[in-house]
């Protein structure tokens, strides 16, 4: 039996499977140290091959018309009796490792009036839906969205869903990367969780690993060994091949992957993991390619591009026009490690080169990274790039991410590490700062769930999954501390015991009243709902200010103390002066009793100005009394 011959043009993608309109499936695959290329059509994988037709150029295609949606199949290779799935498989229901299936793409959307999502205004939720419910699926996922909504979350970052082997995983050792793991239901039940986000106003967007796959199932270099390359030094595993011999092939792979995410399951953009990971000579980035593939495919539909940049370079945010990449925001590792070392007081590892002081936070606010090409002493060598002409907006701002939480003793939550009163007004900063907030999943609730790293490999990798991450934790002293009482990442009860508890939601309703109302505030009130650059002034050891201009003097003022009580006298500041004719009325205070402070005496007096410690108070300009 032989499979008939391919038309490209009817095809949406350039790799995989897909279903005709009419009957049969189109098969193509990239396969170029191969001779031969036979798809098997299962359950029984030793008859049933379709021989594909070689296109001349390491392609290989045709069209089964004894296929269909949900047919299991394999790929024979030179003859071989030994078959693989497809490395553009859209669903392995049994893992990485079992048969492909042909996944059709006929959902019955109800999102054709959404518009997608653009940077500004977003209130980014990290989600890991292996331990967002207990159930861990996208259909219990999507039961919890109307809170999310109410909360004031508008996007949410989904943690990586390329099937991966194992029972549990975070996602970023994905092999399959076209399609959803099986272990959160079907490609359907994803498709059905946007669909539903999209009713409750908020976006999806989907975070993708395109520095390296993992160690375990990837069968890419049965195929090709042009996927990877030797020439660079990744942390991770083997390098992509983004710009060496026969690498034309293996861009498109990965920049098809980035369009086929939001064409076929209408993700609103990309979260893109360790980018400085992605290396590429090319006189053209492939981000900058992924870039363009993913606006196209959002077609009339805002997208919205973020990436993981540890190094922080800025170029990544320029247009293309200016030789950038276009993306649209950048994760703000300053900011965290900032506020960390303010809320706990320690200091060691990647922490050293922050001091926490007032100073840091007006910078970060105003400026996003404060390392723009300063001296590193954790790195040895200079860090960032310069970004003080860019806007605030694209400046990604967090307290508490999966990677953050994990690097902590035993995963724990950053309010668990420092005091109530120190950690509502942080959360004011970084909820009220112009730049974009995330939150990562239970903050919203101060859960007491750990988010702990947490892998299910098999055997010889297992062991060396434990030596690895006890060798990274080691950097912070505190933490090796009590390497005796870590957790085995390769662990079920490991896995099971990060996943949320929803009752503390209604349980913790002061923490939940903090974050509603806050947002409520960032999204109502017309001055800082504008993400405008701000102006600020150290006030004390622990004390500074962020000013917020309106227009016409509609000003705000956000008084941050989080260390003693403060009486300014004599104040030299003139950012603390209400605009002419008018005074300052207390708008909101992170020590309001429903939010379990002791409330909030007058703070501008006839002795001069009286900060309390450890709070955060917001003021707005109005008519004098």
């Amino acid at each position: 039996m032989h499979a008939t011959r391919a038309d490209s043009l009817i095809r949406s993608m350039p790799i995989g499977a897909e279903v005709l309109p009419s009957e049969g499936v189109s098969f193509r695959v990239w396969a170029p140290k191969r001779r031969s290329v036979e798809v098997v059509l299962g359950p029984d994988f030793e008859r049933n091959r379709f021989p594909l037709h070689a296109e001349g150029d390491g392609y290989f295609s045709g069209i089964v018309e004894q296929a269909e949606a949900g047919t299991l199949y394999r790929f024979a290779l030179d003859g071989e009796k030994k078959t693989y799935p497809d490395p553009a498989s859209r669903f392995q229901p049994e893992g990485p490792h079992g048969p492909s299936a042909v996944a059709s793409s006929d959902f019955k959307w109800t999102d054709q009036d959404w518009r997608g999502c653009q940077l500004k205004g977003q209130v980014i939720y990290e989600m890991h839906v292996g331990t967002f419910t207990p159930e861990g699926t996208w259909n219990a996922a999507a039961e919890k969205l109307p809170q999310l909504a109410d909360t004031g979350v508008t996007l949410i970052e989904m943690m990586p869903v390329a099937d991966f082997p194992g029972r549990f995983g975070w996602g970023y050792d994905g092999v399959g990367l076209f399609a959803p793991t099986h272990l959160y239901g079907s490609p359907d039940d994803l498709r059905r969780f946007i669909d539903e986000a999209h009713r409750h106003g908020m976006g999806v967007i989907l975070d993708v690993v395109y520095n390296h796959l993992g160690p375990d199932g990837c069968y890419l270099r049965e195929f090709s060994e042009s996927f990877f390359t030797d020439r660079y030094d990744n942390e991770w595993g083997e390098a992509i091949n983004f710009d060496g011999p026969d690498a034309a092939p293996v861009r498109e792979f990965f920049i098809s992957n980035a369009a086929y995410w939001i064409r076929e399951f209408h993700f609103d953009g990309l979260r893109l993991d360790a980018t400085q990971q992605m290396f590429d000579q090319s006189p053209r980035h492939v981000l900058a390619d992924i870039n363009e593939a993913v606006r196209n495919a959002g077609a009339r539909r805002s997208t919205i591009l973020i990436a993981e940049n540890e190094p922080q370079h800025t170029i990544m945010v320029r247009p293309l026009q200016q030789g950038g990449y276009g993306l649209d925001a950048l994760w703000n590792d300053d900011f965290h490690h900032s506020a960390t070392v303010a809320l706990t007081g320690k200091r060691e590892a990647y922490y050293t080169d922050y001091l926490g002081n007032p100073q840091e936070f007006v910078s970060a606010a105003k400026w996003g990274f404060l390392y723009q090409g300063q001296r590193y002493k954790w790195q040895k060598k200079r860090r960032g790039t310069p970004g003080l002409d860019l806007e605030p907006a694209r400046f990604v701002t967090f307290l508490e991410n999966h990677d953050q939480v994990a690097n902590s003793e035993a995963g724990r939550r950053l309010h668990q590490l420092t005091s109530p009163g120190r950690y509502r007004a942080f959360t004011c900063l970084m909820l009220l700062a112009p730049g974009t907030p995330m939150l990562f999943q239970g903050q919203e609730f101060m859960s007491s769930a750990p988010f702990l790293y947490f892998a299910d490999q098999k055997p010889e990798l297992a062991a060396a999954i434990r030596k690895g991450r006890t060798e990274f934790l080691s950097q912070f002293p505190s933490i090796a501390a009590v390497q005796e009482h870590l957790k085995d990442p390769t662990m079920v009860s490991t896995f099971e015991m990060c996943k949320l508890n929803w009752s503390e939601r209604e349980r913790n309703v002061e923490a939940l009243a903090l974050h509603r109302d806050l947002l409520r505030l960032r999204r109502e009130d017309r001055v800082f709902r504008k993400q405008e650059r701000v102006e600020g002034a150290v006030l004390g050891p622990d004390a500074f200010l962020l000013r917020y201009f309106g227009t016409d003097g509609d000003d705000r003022l956000l008084l941050m103390n989080y260390g003693r009580h403060l009486h300014l006298d004599p104040a030299p500041e003139p950012l603390l002066v209400a605009p002419d004719g008018m005074q300052w009325h207390l708008l909101w205070s992170s020590e309001d009793p429903k939010y379990g402070g002791s409330g909030t005496a007058p703070l501008e007096t006839d002795e001069n100005w009286d900060i309390p410690g450890e709070t955060a108070v917001v003021l707005a300009s109005g008519p004098a009394d």
